[in-house]
């Protein structure tokens, strides 16, 4: 068992190793190349299609701009924002934050191109519904002959929308903010508890199906972001001697040739560009990954370009809002050179810090809404991948396996299973991003058709 355990982790750790990182992170810079920064130059239009100025409610697809949006966005809002920013933070030091960006002005090319293909490329579901994602545009972008690569997409779906390592965080946040300090102890019996209370919550949004859970994202996920927008701005107010200080050591730290840690630019891009901008990162932004297509793939809309730029949007909100949000706590409260405390425990130490007695459980509170509502979408991702495998109507057996994970999640702390939800997750990617980067030069033609349709109509 124990050897298992190892290859297993060998596996994980060889799926997000270099040819990853060149793949996601070079893929992407040639896309944003090739789009000639699209995601500068659009940047005002696609907050004009978000806010639905381009609506149409005869479009084909099922949710709006704005619930396609919010339901990628509660999955890739989560324990990335606050624990991945946490470790990127403690190996490369304030260097890492600057690097946390590039990734994500990187990541959103790669959302709008894969996101494009997701509504350029739709098909037909076993019932004949109308669908969008990665499977789809491999086999009706690339042709049929390439179904193998999109059976490989939706296998690895399966495994790697497994709530497993979210659910095992935050149990874990539960146990060491709320129940520790408090004196409940800490078993079987009360993790179990934790995993019925989210199976309940769970269950009551997934079985509704995708409207259901586009409509509870749409309210929660623009809540939660709020709610954690104003704890960090209380934490800057109480620090705000600080603020410009850390602000310009961001940029200064990650060129410099040495820190308190060693070589910062090396922390800098291994810390923050390869461990929280690719492993981290991914689970973070899931720019490249294949899971956001999936939801922004349903849009009511018969513009691909549109739903192209409104996806763009999320390694914006994601990253560059909530991901420097956290980093911004961490700093100006001094707590990552005054603690070896790591992850969400270095989080909850600034907020603790900042704001005596309740701050700990306010970011509990943003932590536990974080990872319920990733729960709802990852459910939906591994259903429409079983749904292309096996036929629409078995699609919901899906729901039955998600929420037995969600109980072994939360009462096991099965680093196999971690390690393997980790990889598999990891492999999704690589027929993602090598069906994008073929089908690159369509969407450029595409983006040239929408402009003269859109502009000099």
């Amino acid at each position: 068992m124990e050897q298992l355990n190892q290859y297993i982790s060998d596996f994980a750790s060889f799926a997000w190793g270099l040819p990853l990182l060149i793949l996601l992170i070079g893929g992407g810079l040639y896309l944003l190349i090739l789009s000639r920064f699209l995601p500068f130059r659009f940047f005002g239009h696609a907050i004009n299609v978000l806010r639905g100025k381009y609506n149409n409610p005869d479009d084909p697809g099922e949710i709006t701009h704005f619930q396609a949006l919010t339901t990628a966005l509660s999955s890739t809002i989560g324990m990335g924002n606050i624990a991945g920013v946490a470790v990127a933070i403690s190996i490369g030091g304030p260097g890492a934050v600057f690097w946390m960006w590039v990734s994500a002005v990187i990541g959103m090319s790669t959302k709008f191109f894969t996101s494009t293909l997701a509504i350029m490329y739709r098909g037909r579901d076993s019932a004949g519904d109308l669908q969008g994602g990665p499977m789809y545009f491999i086999t009706e972008g690339l042709g049929k002959s390439w179904k193998p690569l999109a059976v490989f997409f939706s296998v690895c779906g399966l495994v790697g929308a497994l709530p497993v390592f979210n659910v095992n965080q935050l149990t874990q946040a539960i146990n060491d903010i709320l129940l520790r300090p408090n004196g409940v102890e800490v078993g079987f019996t009360s993790n179990l508890a934790v995993g019925i209370v989210l199976v309940i919550i769970t269950s009551i949004v997934i079985l509704g199906g995708l409207n259901r859970i586009s409509k509870t994202a749409s309210k929660l996920v623009p809540a939660m972001v709020l709610l954690y927008f104003v704890s960090v701005v209380i934490i800057l107010i109480v620090n705000f001697e600080e603020v410009p200080k850390y602000f310009s050591l961001i940029f200064t730290d990650a060129f410099s040739a040495s820190f308190y840690k060693g070589d910062t630019f090396l922390g800098g891009v291994i810390g923050g560009l390869m461990l929280l901008g690719i492993r981290r990162g991914a689970f973070s932004n899931e720019a490249g990954i294949g899971t956001a297509p999936m939801a922004h793939g349903a849009t009511k809309t018969s513009e691909p370009v549109r739903e192209g730029l409104v996806a763009m949007l999320g390694p914006a909100i994601d990253t560059l809002v909530v991901c420097t949000l956290t980093a911004l706590a961490i700093l100006v409260t001094g707590v990552w050179q005054t603690t070896d405390a790591n992850g969400v425990s270095l989080t909850a130490s600034a907020f603790g810090n900042a704001m005596p007695g309740f701050g700990k459980y306010l970011l509990l509170i943003c932590i536990a809404v974080f990872s319920i509502s990733s729960l709802f979408s990852y459910s939906y991702y591994g259903s429409k991948c079983l749904s292309f495998l096996i036929g629409a109507d078995k699609k919901h057996y899906y729901n039955y396996m998600y929420i037995v994970s969600i109980i072994l999640g939360a009462t096991t702390s099965l680093s196999m299973m971690i390690n393997l939800i980790d990889g598999f997750f990891a492999l999704m990617a690589f027929p993602t991003m090598f069906t994008t980067l073929m089908l690159a030069p369509r969407v450029v033609k595409e983006i040239k058709a929408y402009k003269l349709r859109t502009f000099n109509a």
